[in-house]
């Protein structure tokens, strides 16, 4: 197996074999993520080459959102029971398979099912719950800045790859633009069979930052009717709790601003201004840049400072960008200035929010727990794309979207004020337990 070999070549150089397995997911939701944000570029030549609706197009990308979040649960049990490799290789294949058969789509029902369903269960199995699940399994020490990069290659996937399938699209037409997202989605695939590895254990190896080699617990009981009805007990525990709720509440409301609104129909909306789709992806790909930067810089501070002010500016300095996009111009430069902005804090939330709810239900169930909230993330996510595309249809704009989800933002600043303070946490600062 060549996981064993290279990871004794390692060793000898003192290198974990855990850092492989973190390039290895990054990739893998790298291209996972390009495929779920590829159909926010291919809205108008849909329109164009069937004369389908906005509106029509935007429902079967919000059924794809939506998906991508309420699978997460569900992917976690099956990473338990099946382990991760098996789950990226088949999340590859189920996308890709899902993206090639629409080549040959010519009904609005065909492009719901196979850009809705198929894709987004597909999605939904490289959720940022599989980030959560390699930092746990593999990580003790630098699980932070693990979880930063894992959740930073995720949204920036979505977001690179777009100039790129953008001038795909303008030169050759959607359908080569989508063979390419499926080479790249075949790699990953290929690159997880080869190299991935479900848990230290499997190489006799500790979790990085251990001494001693952790057995792998046992395999879950019960058949698959168990296995599907696990998340449920999950969920019924957490809607007992207040803290559940509003992270839930404050999460929905990051879809509502981020991939619902921004990743599926920032470039239609520049288009609408005369801002070239190609020009548009650039801002998007700008986005993604800062992202990055802003992801993995969150991760930092939330070890350091209290995980509730953070998510407070957060979200206010989100709500103040959206509510000044309208006013950019929709010139390069005002859009640049807004995607700097936007971009730090495209999904900074992530990090503070998997620590409040570590802090609230303990870190061995922090992953199940987050999944449930993340699939808070994604029913907003579902609402603001449908929202959009029905606000284009029925009012030509898609100003009243933007400036909803704006006002959505300062509400979820004032929101993440209602979790109670931990416990010997001074202002703005991190109690000592958690840096």
């Amino acid at each position: 197996m060549m996981s064993s070999g290279l990871a004794a070549v390692l060793a000898r150089h003192n290198i974990h074999y855990g850092w492989v397995v973190v390039a290895v997911t990054f990739l893998t939701m790298l291209v996972t993520a390009g495929a779920m944000g590829a159909p926010g570029v291919l809205i108008v030549p849909l329109e164009h080459e069937f004369g389908w609706a906005n509106e029509q197009i935007s429902s079967a990308l919000a059924l794809r959102l939506l998906l991508f979040g309420l699978f997460g649960p569900f992917a976690a049990a099956f990473m338990n029971r099946y382990g991760l490799r098996r789950v990226m290789i088949s999340a590859a294949a189920l996308i890709t398979a899902g993206l090639l058969v629409s080549l040959a789509m010519t009904q609005v029902w065909q492009l719901i099912v196979l850009w809705g369903l198929v894709v987004g269960i597909g999605t939904g199995l490289t959720a940022i719950v599989l980030a959560a699940t390699v930092a746990t399994r593999w990580f003790t020490q630098r699980r932070g800045l693990v979880l930063g990069l894992l959740t930073a290659s995720s949204a920036t996937g979505q977001l690179v790859f777009l100039p790129l399938i953008a001038e795909l699209t303008e030169r050759y037409g959607w359908r080569l633009a989508l063979v390419f997202v499926c080479a790249t989605l075949a790699l990953a695939a290929v690159v997880a069979f080869v190299l991935m590895c479900d848990r230290p254990s499997d190489l006799n190896l500790p979790s990085y930052g251990e001494t001693a080699v952790a057995p792998p617990p046992a395999t879950p009981d019960g058949g698959l009717g168990s296995l599907l009805t696990s998340p449920f007990e999950v969920l019924s525990e957490g809607a007992r709790e207040p803290v559940f709720w509003v992270l839930f509440a404050t999460f929905f409301i990051c879809g509502c601003s981020t991939n619902g609104l921004i990743q599926t129909h920032f470039i239609t909306l520049c288009g609408d201004y005369g801002l070239a789709a190609v020009a548009a992806a650039s801002v998007l790909a700008m986005m993604g840049v800062f992202d990055f930067i802003g992801t993995i810089g969150s991760g930092w501070l939330s070890d350091r400072f209290d995980s509730r002010w953070l998510l407070f500016w957060y979200y206010g300095l989100r709500g103040l960008s959206l509510l000044y996009l309208p006013f950019t111009s929709f010139t390069f430069y005002g859009l640049s200035l807004f995607a700097v902005f936007y971009g730090l804090d495209w999904i900074a939330t992530v990090p503070p929010t998997v620590k409040l709810t570590a802090e609230r239900f303990g870190r061995e169930r922090a992953g199940i727990f987050f999944a449930w909230i993340f699939a808070g993330h994604q029913v907003g996510a579902a609402t603001a794309a449908f929202g959009a595309g029905f606000s284009r249809t029925e009012f030509s704009s898609y100003l009243p979207a933007f400036f909803v989800a704006g006002a959505l933002c300062l509400l979820a600043s004032a929101l993440v004020l209602t979790i109670a303070k931990p416990k010997s946490a001074g202002f703005g600062r991190a109690s000592p337990a958690h840096a």
